[in-house]
């Protein structure tokens, strides 16, 4: 750890087409080596395919919503007691919830093969905003790694 005095947290610009922060972080998530134009085409398509597949709904209403389902409330932090390493369940700051519900988001997506980036995007959101999908599993998978280690809470400092 650093001896010296915490980053400053810097404000993220909104993005040039929906001027929302949110969509400016998602394609801080999906870009690779610096590729921004190319993570935003990705992005800015799955919102096209989102926009197609539900016309009623803002696409960005969706995606708000999506993330606020894959949140995590609570996880798990290994603290080290006596020899022993125990799972502490800890809750999450609200920065982190969404920095790991977009994460988890995009590398599903990244993980489903046989489609391109910018139709398993819109898949994953899409299902992540029914409640469902690999995102949203793993949210329940961290949720009940914390319940079933709660009672090591007591470790928590």
């Amino acid at each position: 750890m650093s001896r010296r005095r915490r980053a400053v947290k810097r404000p993220i610009s909104p993005d040039p087409k929906y001027n929302s922060p949110l969509v400016s972080r998602l394609v801080n998530i999906v870009m690779r080596c610096g590729k921004r134009s190319t993570a935003q085409r990705i992005v800015y398509g799955a919102f096209d395919e989102i926009a197609a597949k539900n016309p009623t709904t803002h696409p960005l209403d969706i995606l708000q919503r999506a993330v606020d389902n894959a949140k995590p409330r609570l996880e798990v932090k290994p603290r080290r007691v006596g020899g022993a390493t125990y799972q502490v369940p800890l809750e999450v700051p609200p920065d982190r919830q969404l920095s790991l519900a977009m994460r988890w988001i995009v590398s599903f997506a990244d993980a489903r093969k046989g489609q391109p980036m910018v139709k398993a995007l819109a898949a994953e959101i899409l299902d992540a905003y029914q409640g469902q999908g690999s995102a949203i599993r793993k949210r329940d998978d961290v949720h009940k790694m914390a319940q079933a280690n709660k009672a090591f809470a007591h470790f928590r400092w």
